[in-house]
């Protein structure tokens, strides 16, 4: 993932703080098997410490791929949108010879996986999944002995994600004009399609915490 210097995170928190605002759903990336492409599956995720917590079904193909090399990548995107080119045209010049562009925030997690496959280990995962997604605990007991779970564990495998590094990137124009940035959040929210208010809410962050830019 190429990070210009004006869309790197300003700080750990700065991700940090994104992900825990409910962006818990991304894509693992495996590589494949000798003469296979990788291996890439989307699921639900939650944090715990330093490690990412994910379990998936037992017939999935990536526990191959994970067996013959641990070493995956995790990516976490979202607040995306697309900028027409009109909105990015410089002053004085004719809107059709604006580019457009992409907007979006990805962090990505380097990790090395462990396959959890004891089952009370299995159960004691999606406890802590279960107590993410669903704090109000509107839900019965995850216990191996116990439906419904219990009949269930044997299906599934976990994995606990080891994170080794992180690369965040929020890109949002931000070595553009002030005043330019400031068109273009309007510009997204009055459109109001998709992600477009979020994202316009990341600009205007951004826009808050830097200023003008400086390299």
């Amino acid at each position: 993932m190429l990070i210009q210097p004006w869309d790197a995170g300003l700080d750990e928190t700065e991700w940090q703080t994104w992900i825990a605002e409910g962006h818990d759903f991304g894509q693992l990336s495996v590589n494949g098997l000798p003469g296979h492409p990788p291996v890439a599956v989307p699921t639900h995720f939650t944090r715990d410490g330093n490690h990412l917590l994910i379990h998936l079904a037992r017939p999935n193909p990536v526990w191959k791929a994970i067996e013959h090399d641990p070493n995956v990548l995790f990516t976490v995107f979202g607040d995306y949108a697309f900028v027409p080119g009109p909105w990015r045209a410089k002053p004085d010049t004719p809107p059709t010879d604006g580019v457009p562009t992409s907007y979006y925030t990805a962090v990505q997690f380097t990790c090395r996986a462990h396959v959890v496959d004891d089952p009370e280990a299995k159960a004691e995962l999606l406890r802590r999944q279960l107590t993410h997604f669903q704090p109000d605990s509107d839900h019965a007991p995850v216990a191996v002995d116990q439906p419904p779970y219990g009949r269930m564990l044997p299906g599934i495998r976990g994995l606990r994600l080891e994170v080794t590094d992180v690369r965040a990137k929020f890109k949002y124009d931000d070595h553009k004009p002030m005043e330019h940035r400031t068109a273009v959040a309007d510009h997204l929210t009055a459109r109001g399609q998709g992600l477009d208010v979020p994202t316009a809410h990341q600009q205007r962050r951004r826009l808050d915490r830097i200023g003008p830019w400086k390299p």
